[in-house]
């Protein structure tokens, strides 16, 4: 665990039976019976905006539950630059590796509070409550799907076709419904340059751009609402 993991203050505990997420998360796959040995494995860090959460490289000790906040996930190359591979939310789960140090970083975005347990405790539940290895598996599988649409969005797509399926996908893993046309969108523009290949430089032209076409409207730069979600993804998918 880096240095500002460990320095990360711990909450009071929490109670897994009212968390707003569960439904979404691993622990989802936790029957209220098993309740009391989840809570006894698990403990909650509040990490401040910016702060680093492990380095690519760390010992992975523990793994995460999102509780609040959002977090970004990096990768840097030897000459310093960085790759955003991906944006978990609420619920999503955070440091599963099949090695024994993570294989990339992790950071918060804004104030993010975690879950945490360790791997040991983890591989206990995964014995103890078979479902919980099942959600885990299904969240894996949703994993590599956004994957492979970050691969479309980097090899395939226009700077203009890549932050409007930015955008689409982002609305649907906040399981947002058409009638609820709107996401916040709290990374910074030079996150989301290093998510989708580009330059700060497109990625704001490319916003302003479509503002001005009416395809989507910015009350601030942290906020995104879609007049007509068919006419976006429409343009999302325009060869």
């Amino acid at each position: 665990m880096s240095d500002s993991s460990k320095s990360a203050q711990k909450a009071p505990r929490h109670n897994c039976d009212t968390c707003d997420v569960r439904h979404k998360a691993m622990c989802a796959a936790v029957g209220h019976e098993h309740t009391d040995q989840l809570q006894a494995i698990v403990s909650h860090r509040d990490y401040s905006p910016g702060q680093v959460i492990f380095e690519e490289g760390d010992p992975a000790d523990y793994v995460f539950n999102i509780s609040d906040g959002e977090v970004r996930l990096y990768k840097l190359l030897p000459d310093g630059r960085r790759q955003v591979t991906g944006f978990l939310t609420p619920g999503d789960f955070l440091g599963l590796i099949t090695e024994s140090s993570y294989a990339y970083g992790a950071g918060a975005i804004g104030a993010v509070e975690l879950c945490c347990m360790k791997l040991t405790n983890l591989e206990r539940l995964l014995s103890d409550i078979p479902p919980v290895r099942e959600r885990l598996l299904d969240m894996s599988r949703d994993e590599l799907a956004a994957a492979q649409e970050q691969m479309l969005l980097l090899g395939r797509k226009t700077a203009r076709e890549k932050i409007l399926s930015f955008l689409l996908y982002r609305h649907k893993h906040l399981d947002r419904t058409d009638s609820d046309a709107s996401i916040d969108l709290p990374m910074s523009r030079t996150d989301i340059a290093d998510y989708l290949g580009l330059t700060i430089e497109t990625v704001s032209r490319t916003f302003t751009a479509l503002r001005d076409e009416g395809l989507i409207e910015l009350p601030n730069p942290h906020h995104v609402i879609f007049p007509d979600l068919d006419a976006v993804r429409d343009a999302a998918d325009a060869a």
